[in-house]
């Protein structure tokens, strides 16, 4: 194991902005269980495809989408606040 130093830009919740040393542009550290149960929501998207409900697919992927869009503000806000530029163009 290496320990390094790392910048908190956000509270040290389930999904903290974090800069390691050495990086032009920080990253979001997702906690295990986060991570998990993100898997999760994608792997019911697939199975619904599956099975052939698109419906339910559909839904499935809007409530994913919808995580991933609060994740990326809190990632952006949290790069605002701290004067460092997107390292990708925002959607429009």
């Amino acid at each position: 194991m290496e320990r390094v130093e790392a910048e908190l830009l956000t509270d040290a919740g389930n999904n903290a902005v974090v800069r390691l040393a050495g990086r032009r542009f920080p990253g979001v550290l997702i906690q295990g269980d986060s991570l998990s149960i993100l898997r999760s929501d994608i792997a019911e998207v697939v199975q619904a495809l599956d099975r052939g409900d698109a419906a339910e697919g559909r839904d499935a992927a809007g409530l994913l989408l919808a995580e991933l869009d609060a994740l990326l503000a809190r990632y952006s806000a949290a790069l605002k606040a701290h004067g460092i530029p997107l390292p990708y163009r925002p959607e429009c």
